[in-house]
C-alpha cells in the first residue's frame, strides 16, 4: 500500500468512529529504516488527534479503542504507531 492511501484510510476510519476536533497522521517510517527488523512495506505513523470523546477516557482505554479501529491496518501495513491524544 502507498503511504498517502494508508494515511487517508487511517484518518477516515478514526473519524468515522470518533468525534475528532482535529486529526493529523504523519509518516515517520524514516525513523526505522536502519533497524534490523525494518520491513519496507510497513510504516511508522504518528497520529495526533484532538477529541473530547477520547480525552474523557483513561489513556489506556483511548489507546485500545484507536488500536481496535485500526486492527487490519496494524496487522498488514503498520509497523509502529506514536499516538498523541489532546
Amino acid at each position: 500500500m502507498e503511504i498517502n492511501n494508508l494515511i487517508k484510510i487511517v484518518k477516515k476510519k478514526i473519524c468515522n468512529k470518533i468525534k475528532c476536533e482535529k486529526i493529523s497522521v504523519e509518516d515517520k517510517t524514516f525513523l526505522h529504516k536502519k533497524h534490523k527488523n525494518f520491513v519496507s512495506n510497513k510504516f511508522h505513523l504518528k497520529i495526533t488527534l484532538s477529541s473530547l470523546e477520547l480525552k474523557s477516557k483513561k489513556k489506556i482505554e483511548a489507546n485500545r479503542y484507536i488500536f481496535n479501529i485500526l486492527d487490519k491496518e496494524l496487522k498488514d501495513y503498520i509497523h509502529s504507531v506514536q499516538l498523541f491524544i489532546k
